[in-house]
């Protein structure tokens, strides 16, 4: 069975501090990978997998004084999400860990309604969900 999580009950910290303003997390792992081809025939016979890395994004309404601050400085920092489905100790509950995040760049908006909206773009090393 699957666990439903909501987006008002769950939070993200950036180095510990809450992210206000926040729209929306995404994230996907990407692998290298090499298909090992047989001599005389056009099919794999293996495949040789390699470096593996986090890719994400972090929508934000206005801006985030600190991750501009990190991605002028170049710094590592931790994103840990944690999710809840309701109040209830008993209710399900995931924290997804992100270690040695960079920001590697920043796209600002301004939506009809006047409220600006900003994506910072980061990776990391490995993600760790618990």
């Amino acid at each position: 069975m699957g666990m439903v999580f909501s987006a008002n009950r769950s939070s993200v910290l950036i180095d510990g501090e809450a992210v206000a303003g926040l729209q929306s997390l995404t994230y996907r792992v990407v692998s290298e990978r090499e298909d090992v081809r047989a001599v005389g025939t056009r099919e794999r016979v293996g495949v040789v997998f390699g470096l593996r890395s986090v890719v994400g994004e972090i929508v934000l309404k206005s801006v985030h004084a600190k991750l501009d601050t990190l991605l002028d400085q170049q710094t590592k920092f931790q994103i840990v999400a944690s999710l809840k489905s309701g109040e209830a100790e008993s209710d399900p509950k995931r924290s997804i860990a992100f270690d040695d995040c960079f920001v590697d760049g920043k796209a600002f908006l301004m939506e009809a309604s006047g409220v600006p909206v900003t994506t910072y773009s980061f990776t990391a090393t490995r993600v760790r969900e618990e």
